[in-house]
């Protein structure tokens, strides 16, 4: 094994200790939550190794270095998530490799996302991005809609050509009401995505959590946590 392998399979097992301890804790089964390696910063080598250690959900949120990693390692059984804010001019290109955006929170992408999804015959799943920073019809610092846009927006993908709508994703806001209370801002992502369900019952994919308060998320009940420091280890600055 390489050092780079052993020191990936060790971060792999504390990551898995976590989110195991952390559904204990919860009293949910193990099996409910998908850790997602979040491999932005790294290099294609590092999405095989992970892949050859059983990692099956990959994400990635700037498509310039998404594109190429994906195109190197596409004979690996993985899913690609895009979590990042995507401009429309990139849709092309996301949509030939990612199985689902994550980062979904304005009409006009859902239109970009659809339009492209019917050309290149695929199915794309995508999460609306709830921005818990913004006013109820605004738009987050991060990206993300506000809560009052919720509805409609999931009504938008879930008429798509193309589209399928999978659930609620959200970062954990660093302004706003919800700022370093990262419990309460999870237990409102869980009631925003209760409502979700009662008009839409597939879409029950909650992203949430990510290396410093997974369990929190795991605790509020999240579907997917979203883990890139933890596995990987501190990133590069990017110069």
């Amino acid at each position: 094994m390489t050092d780079r392998k052993a020191q990936l399979a060790g971060n792999l097992a504390k990551v898995e200790e976590r989110i195991a301890a952390a559904c204990v804790a919860a009293g949910r089964k193990r099996e409910e939550v998908t850790l997602i390696v979040v491999t932005k910063t790294y290099p294609a080598d590092d999405v095989r190794i992970l892949s050859e250690l059983g990692v099956r959900h990959v994400a990635e949120n700037r498509d310039q270095d998404a594109a190429p990693k994906a195109e190197a390692c596409s004979d690996l059984p993985l899913s690609w998530h895009f979590v990042g804010q995507l401009q429309t001019n990139k849709v092309r290109s996301v949509v030939g490799y990612a199985d689902v955006v994550q980062s979904v929170d304005r009409a006009r992408l859902v239109s970009a996302l659809s339009k492209e999804a019917v050309r290149q015959e695929r199915e794309l799943g995508c999460l609306i991005q709830v921005a818990l920073d913004a006013e109820e019809t605004g738009r987050g610092e991060r990206g993300g809609v506000g809560t009052g846009g919720i509805e409609e927006l999931a009504g938008l993908v879930a008429g798509a050509p193309g589209l399928r709508l999978d659930g609620l994703m959200t970062v954990a806001p660093l302004t706003g009401p919800y700022a370093g209370r990262e419990p309460a801002a999870f237990e409102r992502l869980m009631d925003l995505s209760t409502d979700l369900r009662s008009a839409h019952p597939a879409a029950n994919m909650v992203s949430a959590g990510m290396s410093a308060d997974l369990e929190q998320a795991v605790a509020a009940g999240a579907t997917h946590v979203r883990v890139g420091t933890a596995v990987l280890g501190v990133r590069p600055r990017l110069g």
